[in-house]
C-alpha cells in the first residue's frame, strides 16, 4: 500500500499533537526538534508515466514534471520545519533506470538502462541538491544529510564483486531476461512460474526492483556514517549528534 506524501504529512501532524499532549509542550518540542526526518521519494513518480502509458508528458514537459515532484517535497519539508523539525535526511534518485525491472518497459535493449527515465532521474537529483542548498540558506537551523544513492547503487551494479556480490544486474527472483519480470511469489498470477536463486547474498537485487537485505545494509551504513563524498554535508550519525 502506497501512502501519498500529503497524507504522511497529516499523519505526522497527528503524531506531533499526541507527543505534545503526552509529554507536555516543552518536552514535545524537544523531541520534534531533535528528531531526524528521512525522505526517499520519486521513483514511483518517474516510473509511473512510462509503465502506465500515461500521457502526463504531453501536457507537462519533463522539467516541469520534475519541478512538480521536487516542489511537493520542498513544500512538505517546510511544513515539517514550521512544526519544529530541523534535521532532515535524503537519498537522491538511485539508478533504478538500470534495474532488472527496466526490461518490462523496454525489452528491445536487454540489459541496458532506460534512457527516458535516466534523464528524469538526473534532472531530479540536480534540482533536489540545489533545492536543499537554498533551504539551508532560507531556513534558520535547517540541517540535512544527502546520500548520493545514484552513485552508490551504480557502483554496485557495475562492480558487484568489489562489494561482495556475484551478480549486480540480474535479480534473485523473477522471470525473463535477467529475471526482470516481476513474477516473484506468483505476483502476476498463481499459475505463473518464476525462478529463484540459490543464494540471495550473491545478488544485489532480490526482485526486479528491490535490493536484497545485504545490499540495503551496505547502503544504510553509507547513509549513517559515510564520508562526505557519499553523504553530505552531514551523515545521519552526525545529524543525530547535533543539538
Amino acid at each position: 500500500m502506497l501512502i501519498n506524501l500529503r497524507t504522511q504529512l497529516n499523519n505526522f501532524k497527528k503524531v506531533e499533537k499526541l507527543l505534545r499532549s503526552k509529554l507536555g509542550e516543552t518536552q514535545g518540542k524537544r523531541v520534534i526538534s531533535r528528531a531526524v526526518y528521512l525522505f526517499h521519494i520519486g521513483v514511483n513518480d518517474y516510473q509511473y508515466p512510462f509503465s502506465s502509458n500515461s500521457s502526463v508528458f504531453q501536457s507537462n514537459p519533463q522539467e516541469i514534471y520534475v519541478d512538480f515532484v521536487v516542489g511537493n517535497t520542498t513544500a512538505v519539508i517546510k511544513e515539517v520545519y514550521k512544526i519544529g523539525g530541523r534535521k532532515f535526511g535524503f537519498l537522491n534518485m538511485g539508478a533504478y533506470d538500470c534495474a532488472p525491472a527496466s526490461l518490462i518497459i523496454d525489452q528491445t535493449k536487454i540489459g541496458s538502462c532506460f534512457k527516458p527515465v535516466t534523464e528524469l532521474f538526473n534532472l531530479h537529483n540536480e534540482k533536489l541538491r540545489n533545492g536543499l542548498r537554498r533551504l539551508e540558506h532560507e531556513l534558520s537551523g535547517f540541517k540535512y544529510a544527502l546520500h548520493d544513492y545514484h552513485t552508490s547503487l551504480s557502483e554496485r551494479m557495475n562492480n558487484p564483486s568489489k562489494y561482495g556480490f556475484k551478480e549486480g544486474k540480474k535479480a534473485c527472483c523473477g522471470t525473463g531476461p535477467l529475471r526482470g519480470i516481476n513474477t516473484c511469489g506468483g505476483r502476476m498470477g498463481v499459475s505463473q512460474s518464476y525462478e529463484l536463486c540459490e543464494n540471495v547474498t550473491d545478488y544485489l537485487f532480490f526482485d526486479p526492483f528491490h535490493l536484497t537485505e545485504k545490499a540495503h545494509q551496505q547502503i544504510a551504513e553509507l547513509i549513517w556514517s559515510g564520508s562526505t563524498n557519499v553523504t553530505e554535508p552531514y551523515n545521519l550519525k552526525a545529524l543525530f549528534e547535533l543539538h
